[in-house]
């Protein structure tokens, strides 16, 4: 294991909750044996799993034979999960953790409306003098190579936040605990100043599942062509988009990126929000000004408060003291956590139910995984993440729980949705023709509405003429390069190859008279782009051009 992305999770906020189970460490080479031995005595029709705390056997029964130093426990046929035991006191730390969690996932929409509709120019009334804020701004500005300049516009914003977003700031200085040291250390890696941390606050507030109405996903908000061309994985199962090391990798390597064109750490933010095109449109509309705050009036609305909401989250979180403003000390922030790469598919129910970790618990520890489950595909490494004291039962029992796995899954009714690999081999760039629109286009390529909305950042239904679309078909491309032909001539007799449009008659109503004929079929033969159609008009009912 890169023992890098260890550390980041021994010393870091993704790592917060973990179990201590019986009260001892579990990586005890000797107890391991002594477990083992007991699962020998056993008959082989009788033992189902061996860990260092759990034998379970199809009898129903526990059996007599108790190692010294160990509890055989049994699940009771009623229960859902193992009777595992824990220490009160870290359990009520765990669960107070999880509640500070829970509620920081809410907060997402609230910071997202607050940047795309934040007024700079409204006055919000604080008892900051002036002169001590332009004091404070310029030791900022010392000490970070972002332009923190005073200005009417960054003067209103931080007093809006420290009056009515109070509560918000608070809320992130707690649960940035947990994720700040994680930032830090990927940030100084790629030589990115260390306040860059502030962005996900302005971005996600801190919540790695938080989804934009865009389709923006994770701490750093990577629309879907950003993330899938910074080499993060999504797909039915999984979005790397919200894995907390891999997509804080990935937004570095996209922040270096932008700064490499700007050299300008306000422009890159800016960029990073609304794209390099709209930046150096605006910068073209400024008449060649390259400061922030003189092309901000000609970028779109969003990105002119985004820098703004930006700094103003850096004065708060680094002048926090003197505003009064404190989150909750964290009393156990960090804990260490450990992978292993799975060897079949295995679901989140079925990884609580064998190691006593709550579903909430493994959301929180593997945020990528959006189905509640962790995929296997041959030459893909797909890892699973538990706290260090639950992961040797885990790896211990592999061979069992693979097998409790698959026995469960076959005993399914309903399979679980198949893992469609979007490889980017099989990306198309689709060219919106005339009668085009959504609907026809999914169905043409087997694919949804909604997904093309978000491979394309579309908030609506429009198209014209001539866009350019990304698609990832389901459909192969021989399927969907040319419309369904009728199933044969035959279907149609000679004498009905045209249909006359009579008083009444619809598209619908039409293919519904003729076998194999579709709506689809009957646009494409004839031209028709819409849906109205003049009586005694003729429609072709075939290809008849093949």
């Amino acid at each position: 294991m890169n023992k890098l992305k260890y550390n980041f999770f021994t010393f870091l906020g993704i790592l917060f909750l973990a179990f201590i189970t019986n009260g001892q460490e579990v990586d005890s080479t000797a107890q391991l044996n002594k477990t083992t031995d007991l699962g020998k005595k056993l008959s082989k029709d009788t033992l189902v799993l061996v860990s260092d705390s759990i034998v379970e056997t199809s009898s129903g029964n526990a059996t007599n034979a108790v190692p010294e130093g160990n509890l055989v426990l049994m699940k009771p046929k009623d229960s859902t999960t193992y009777n595992l035991r824990d220490i009160e006191l870290a359990a009520k730390l765990d669960s107070l953790w999880m509640k500070e969690l829970m509620t920081s996932a809410s907060l997402y929409d609230e910071i997202y409306d607050e940047v795309a509709n934040l007024d700079t120019d409204k006055k919000a009334e604080l008892d900051l003098n002036s002169d001590t804020l332009k004091l404070r701004l310029e030791r900022l500005n010392q000490k970070t190579p972002f332009n923190v300049s005073y200005n009417p516009s960054l003067e209103s914003v931080i007093k809006s936040f420290l009056t009515r977003k109070r509560g918000l700031m608070e809320k992130m200085m707690t649960v940035s605990q947990f994720y700040f040291p994680l930032f830090e250390q990927e940030l100084d890696n790629h030589n990115i100043p260390l306040e860059m941390k502030y962005l996900s606050i302005v971005e996600s507030a801190l919540n790695p599942k938080a989804r934009s109405r865009v389709g923006a996903t994770g701490l750093w908000q990577f629309m879907y062509g950003t993330g899938r061309e910074m080499k993060l994985e999504i797909n039915s199962y999984v979005d790397e988009r919200s894995d907390p090391i891999k997509s804080t990798e990935a937004a570095c390597k996209y922040l270096n990126r932008l700064y490499r064109i700007y050299e300008d750490w306000d422009l890159a933010l800016a960029a990073y929000n609304s794209g390099p095109g709209n930046v150096n449109k605006a910068i073209r509309r400024s008449g060649g000004h390259r400061n922030y705050w003189n092309i901000r009036r000609n970028l779109p609305r969003e990105t002119a408060g985004y820098v703004p909401a930006f700094l103003a989250t850096m004065y708060i979180f680094e002048y926090a003291e003197e505003h009064g403003i404190k989150g909750k000390k964290v009393d156990r922030p960090y804990f260490e956590t450990d992978t292993v790469h799975v060897k079949s598919l295995i679901t989140f129910d079925q990884i609580s139910e064998l190691t006593g970790i709550s579903k909430e618990e493994l959301k929180i520890l593997n945020p990528s995984y959006k189905l509640d489950a962790i995929p296997f595909q041959k030459g893909k490494e797909h890892a699973l993440r538990l706290p260090l004291t639950e992961m040797g039962k885990f790896v211990a029992n592999e061979e069992a729980i693979y097998a409790h796995v698959a026995k469960e899954l076959k005993s399914k009714e309903s399979p679980l949705p198949q893992l469609v690999k979007q490889a980017e081999e099989n990306r198309i760039r689709y060219r919106v023709r005339d009668g085009d629109y959504l609907g026809k286009i999914a169905m043409r390529y087997g694919v949804g509405v909604s997904q093309i909305r978000r491979w394309n950042g579309l908030r609506g239904n429009n198209l014209r003429i001539g866009q350019r679309l990304t698609i990832y078909p389901r459909k192969s491309p021989s399927a969907t390069t040319k419309p369904k032909k009728t199933p044969s001539r035959t279907a149609i007799s000679s004498n009905s190859r045209v249909h006359e449009v009579r008083s009444g008659d619809s598209l619908w109503t039409i293919s519904r008279k003729y076998p194999g004929v579709s709506i689809d079929n009957l646009r494409e033969w004839n031209g028709i782009s819409g849906n109205n159609l003049k009586p005694g008009t003729k429609l072709k009912l075939c290809d008849c051009s093949s």
